[in-house]
């Protein structure tokens, strides 16, 4: 989107005090970093760089006088999105979370198939599981699996999609990717009835809108073929959980949930306890090195801004 800045002679930034701001780089003279300590508020600025250090400005952001862009370190932004004022830009992170969620998925996917938390289990009992070797005189005992002519079904089939195929087709596995609406090599959302009950596993990775919003219900669960592998990165918002949990607890399908609903999870709660899931507190996109990627990309950004060139990911809907 050309022509967003108005040409100031100072380009007011707001950032976390603690932001990795080195990784930046060099700004164009006249862009004034202003550091947000917790909890205050900026009278003005021009762009905030909207972390988790300073969600207490969702909602006033309408009070920040010369505010035109906001610029997340988050690739989902359905809950900021509503909150941004008429007249301000706003730009999401996406592509600087692809590597690590698309490494989540992979990790979730082979450690169910090759169930290895079953081990973790053992090694902490001190007992040694022999039907998982493929040595041990009873083979029908081992439950492992590899993903070879695995059919994989992405759902959401953006930029974190094409990450989590071209990491998974060396294993031989077949993607097949689902988006909003069909486009070469993708699949829109009115094939998923034909498309569901051929895949061993199914992954989520839409965002949620009114059209994903409890998308996966028991119709979709129990279109799935009986040990088929459901792996959420997404939003938990997108599942019936009571009937996931309900095919769960039957036996008849498995889950990685990195997301839930509500979230946390509270303590206790059934989802816990049922068999055959994993859940992760939404970490997928999490990283050592991920905040360095996300402030490197809004260096970028900053100095497209203040040259007047086109922005990255200007978000009007999701």
């Amino acid at each position: 989107m050309a022509g967003l800045h108005a040409g100031h002679d100072v380009i007011s930034v707001a950032v976390p005090t603690n932001a990795l701001l080195e990784e930046l780089g060099v700004l164009p003279p006249g862009m004034r970093l202003v550091p947000v300590e917790v909890g205050a508020v900026p009278p003005s600025a021009e762009i905030i760089v909207f972390a988790a250090e300073v969600r207490h400005l969702l909602p006033v952001l309408g009070e920040i006088e010369g505010l035109r862009l906001v610029q997340t370190l988050n690739a989902g932004i359905e809950w900021l999105l509503p909150m941004v004022p008429p007249g301000v830009s706003l730009c999401n992170a996406s592509g600087v979370h692809d590597g690590p969620v698309a490494e989540w998925v992979v990790a979730a996917i082979l450690n169910m198939e090759r169930r290895l938390l079953r081990f973790v289990d053992a090694q902490r009992d001190g007992r040694w599981d022999v039907s998982g070797n493929a040595l041990t005189t009873e083979p029908e005992a081992i439950e492992a699996d590899d993903l070879d002519g695995k059919r994989v079904l992405v759902v959401g089939h953006g930029s974190i999609g094409r990450a989590v195929e071209a990491r998974l087709r060396p294993f031989g596995v077949t993607v097949v990717g689902v988006g909003s609406r069909a486009r070469d090599g993708v699949a829109g959302p009115e094939s998923l009835p034909e498309l569901i009950p051929g895949a061993d596993i199914v992954v989520l990775l839409a965002p949620l809108t009114d059209a994903t919003r409890g998308m996966v219900d028991s119709e979709f669960l129990s279109s799935m073929h009986d040990g088929a592998l459901l792996v959420n990165a997404a939003r938990g918002q997108i599942v019936d959980q009571a009937a996931l949990e309900r095919e769960l607890r039957a036996g008849r399908l498995r889950a990685v949930l990195d997301v839930t609903e509500p979230e946390p999870l509270p303590q206790g709660h059934s989802l816990w306890s049922a068999p055959n899931v994993w859940i992760t507190p939404h970490t997928a996109g999490t990283s050592r090195r991920w905040k360095r990627r996300a402030y490197r990309f809004v260096g970028d950004q900053l100095r497209r801004y203040a040259l007047g060139e086109p922005l990255m990911n200007i978000r009007t809907d999701y």
